[in-house]
């Protein structure tokens, strides 16, 4: 199969006290209901820290202070032709209180609950690592 589009997105697996925040995407965005981790599409000539420091602001009014990259993970979506890049952060330290800008559901959970939110496919093997890590901040 011929895959027409590549989409490059930050996402942040934000952690206090051994659990993380997941965000379930809104209703009027694409694969609605889905939980994820939070972040978003690279903008221009951004560096992937840089985009998941602007999407952690405009998403959940957070300000980025401790960001580590720990791997990149590309998923296919055979029925829209799309692939998506996907630059993971672990984030330890941020200022503010996450609050859900875009209106989204926002839930702190353990790497061993998150399974059965429902994330979505690009997100799911990242889950499994997590809890093989035994990842806890």
């Amino acid at each position: 199969m011929e895959y027409t589009q590549t989409i490059d997105v930050a996402a942040g697996i934000i952690w206090r006290g051994g659990l993380f925040l997941a965000a379930q995407r809104p209703t009027n965005k694409i694969m609605e209901g889905y939980w994820e981790f939070p972040g978003g599409k690279l903008e221009g000539n951004e560096s992937p820290e840089e985009a998941l420091k602007r999407e952690l602001a405009e998403e959940l009014g957070i300000g980025v202070s401790e960001a580590s990259y720990w791997q990149c993970v590309e998923h296919h979506y055979a029925d829209r032709k799309l692939i998506v890049r996907l630059y993971f952060f672990h984030v330890t330290g941020f200022a503010g209180e996450p609050c859900p800008v875009e209106g989204q559901n926002l839930r702190w959970v353990s790497p061993d609950e998150a399974p059965d939110l429902g994330f979505l496919p690009a997100d799911a093997g990242v889950l499994g690592q997590l809890l093989s890590l035994g990842k806890l901040h």
